[in-house]
């Protein structure tokens, strides 16, 4: 009873990142669409997550960001940098949705691709970026970018304009350490951060962790109750882990939903 009392505790310190806001803590105002790879995954015209554009007709993103969307309700839109705005840069293309098939709505395989029911136009506001190598290390303590559109500040206000902060990379016992059953080293990464510079936070998911131009994370879960409390590491999908499956998908071979 008691081992089942504190475990209920620690699963509430976790808080998967899919609330329906998205939040740079911190951080900076991105130059705009000098990302042009980022998306802004919305529903009944709110965002909700962040994904990235890694082909034309392709979006990678948590998988979590699906929870509780009816089909046909997700919208991309892609070449924005303020959200409220109809900027005439920006592309909104409906999905269909592919979560990795051994995703049970937990922590582990939270990662999904998103494919476009029609071909994003590529142009200087819209451009897919690369993903890395399936054996490519990449060394913790390393600093990396992290991008979305939300809340920011003490107050957690929405920005309604993209930003952009810097996380460190982690060694995976050092959060094995913190997150313990939670962390699969073999399928995530995790970061340091400090609570002046800030970071990803609740509603960020989906968003990439960029490390040497690469996108190495997407963001996945935080603490619940304070994302910008250092103790705890903020925690990504390892991209390079599904490599297989994301290219499996993209030739055609996947089951949509």
């Amino acid at each position: 009873m008691m081992h089942a009392c504190c475990l209920v505790f620690v699963f509430q310190l976790l808080s998967i990142s899919g609330a329906m806001e998205s939040s740079i803590v911190g951080g900076r105002v991105a130059k705009p669409h000098s990302r042009p790879y980022m998306a802004s995954l919305q529903v009944d015209g709110s965002h909700t997550c962040g994904g990235i554009l890694i082909r034309e007709d392709f979006v990678l993103t948590a998988a979590h960001c699906k929870k509780d969307v009816r089909p046909q309700q997700m919208t991309v839109v892609l070449g924005a940098h303020d959200i409220t705005k109809k900027e005439k840069s920006q592309q909104r293309i409906q999905v269909k949705y592919h979560p990795h098939p051994k995703y049970n709505g937990q922590y582990d395989y939270d990662i999904m691709l998103l494919e476009l029911k029609k071909n994003a136009t590529l142009n200087k506001y819209v451009k897919p970026i690369g993903l890395p190598k399936k054996d490519g290390k990449i060394p913790a303590n390393i600093k990396c970018a992290v991008a979305g559109w939300g809340l920011t500040g003490d107050t957690r206000q929405r920005s309604p304009v993209l930003r952009e902060a810097t996380e460190k990379l982690q060694f995976s016992f050092e959060c094995k350490h913190i997150w313990g059953e939670y962390f699969n080293a073999d399928h995530m990464i995790c970061t340091a951060f400090t609570k002046k510079k800030g970071g990803v936070c609740q509603g960020d998911s989906g968003g990439p962790l960029i490390c040497n131009t690469k996108p190495h994370g997407i963001t996945a879960f935080t603490f619940r109750d304070d994302c910008n409390n250092p103790k705890y590491p903020h925690v990504f999908t390892k991209v390079h882990a599904y490599l297989p499956w994301i290219k499996k998908v993209m030739q055609g071979l996947g089951d949509a939903e």
